[in-house]
């Protein structure tokens, strides 16, 4: 096997553990299973202590003790109901305009992927809470699952994503400059998703009917409504504060963030010792699937970059004399085929070792790249056949929502985030500007 083409040995590498996915294997044993194969046949016994220095290597590095912490703090606010509370404030702040309530969970969506860092956090908790409220104010069952859903999604760029710091550990990037970068898309994105809310209830009202006048609030009960807010924006803005500006270090940041947490529960008076126990027995069940996924993803890209497969790679773009924007497009384009079918764990781990320095190499600004490649991820999980955050909807929408009107209720949203994605290609500076701002 040590004698074959680099790129002929990375395919068997991709091959053989796309085939052991899709017979239901865990992704870690995939990449395992695969990579172990892979250095044995290559190196001997030699290669298999790559394994041990890409362990040794991913639990040394420092920036990842922020993961546990930000997922605590995610599921600590999920549970103790402060997302309910959001959601009333809204309803009570919004639910007067057509199509207020689909609005406000666009809103929420953004204030939870803040507070949570990944995903499913939002998409859960508003199909919980939003979904069968909405469906009974006669809101149409397709807007309501595709804002949820596409509203969930901005937990990618919206910092303190988790992805975005995986991201930076394997790319050797700001957390930082990452987050800053990640800012004014994710915002761009959810004021994009509430302008289609508002034109299609406003061309179609029973779309997205506005609350009947019993159920509105005046101005005073508005105002105070709003101190649903307090609490989570000062945890929202501590964090990113001292991470954005360079008080802390990201790992420092998510402590702060954890005790927040905790301190938020307590003052809700719904801190008790079963919710405790809950929320640390997921925090280490999520923290110790993405622990073995890192440890074997490393070593599983080590050993292609071992084979020189990047640098060949890199001469087949130069001798194809493509254009430099060609190749991001190729690129993006191939994060939109991989996330029909791949977790975006395994995507960035199998990807970025390869893509980013050849991005580099084309002269390309990093943290850009690293902000296309979030918007990418955010398309992922509403693509079909397997995006995820159409899973994550179907778990808890009611029986009279089926998994094709998920499939044709994210498909607009899908082209507005394809829409968002052009925009920070065509003008870099929608990403570029506020790190450039903080960190010159």
């Amino acid at each position: 096997m040590a004698d074959l083409d680099p790129l002929v040995v990375t395919g068997i590498m991709f091959s053989s553990m796309l085939v052991l996915l899709m017979m239901g294997a865990p992704l870690a044993w995939a990449l395992l299973i695969s990579g172990v194969g892979s250095a044995y046949f290559l190196w001997g016994v030699e290669g298999l202590g790559l394994l041990v220095t890409s362990t040794y290597g991913v639990m040394d590095n420092f920036l990842l003790v922020a993961l546990p912490l930000f997922i605590f703090m995610g599921l600590m606010l999920q549970r103790s109901g402060i997302t309910d509370d959001l959601f009333e404030m809204m309803h009570k702040l919004m639910g007067g305009l057509p199509g207020g309530l689909g609005i406000g969970t666009v809103i929420i969506c953004a204030l939870i992927a803040a507070m949570a860092g990944v995903s499913g956090a939002a998409t859960v908790s508003l199909g919980i809470i939003a979904l069968p409220s909405m469906l009974k104010r006669g809101y149409d069952k397709k807007l309501v699952t595709g804002t949820i859903m596409a509203g969930g999604a901005l937990g990618f760029l919206i910092p303190p994503s988790v992805l975005m710091i995986v991201y930076a550990f394997l790319a050797r990037e700001s957390v930082g400059k990452l987050f800053a970068a990640g800012l004014v898309p994710g915002l761009m994105l959810a004021v994009i998703y509430m302008l289609y809310v508002l034109i299609r209830c406003r061309i179609n009202p029973d779309m997205g009917p506005p609350a009947p006048e019993e159920e509105r609030c005046n101005g005073v009960e508005k105002i105070k409504a709003l101190k649903a807010l307090i609490m989570p924006g000062l945890i929202i803005g501590s964090v990113l504060g001292c991470i954005i500006f360079g008080i802390t270090t990201p790992s420092e940041a998510s402590a702060i963030g954890a005790f927040g947490a905790i301190v938020a529960a307590a003052m809700h008076r719904r801190l008790t010792m079963e919710m405790m126990k809950d929320v640390l027995f997921s925090t280490t069940k999520l923290m110790g699937m993405i622990m073995w996924i890192t440890m074997v993803a490393v070593f599983f890209s080590k050993i292609y970059i071992g084979l020189g497969a990047g640098y060949i790679v890199e001469e087949l773009l130069e001798d194809a004399e493509l254009a430099p924007m060609l190749v991001i497009v190729a690129m993006l384009a191939c994060y939109f085929v991989m996330g029909m079918f791949l977790d975006d764990f395994a995507i960035v781990f199998i990807t970025v070792p390869l893509f980013v320095p050849i991005v580099q190499s084309l002269g390309f600004d990093p943290i850009w790249f690293a902000v296309l490649f979030i918007l990418s991820m955010q398309a992922a999980y509403l693509t079909p056949p397997f995006g995820y955050n159409l899973f994550y909807m179907r778990s808890v929408a009611p029986p009279s929502i089926t998994i094709m009107d998920l499939y044709k209720s994210a498909i607009p949203f899908v082209i507005m985030q394809t829409i968002g994605l052009a925009l920070v290609v065509i003008f870099p500076q929608i990403a570029l500007w506020l790190p450039n701002l903080i960190f010159g």
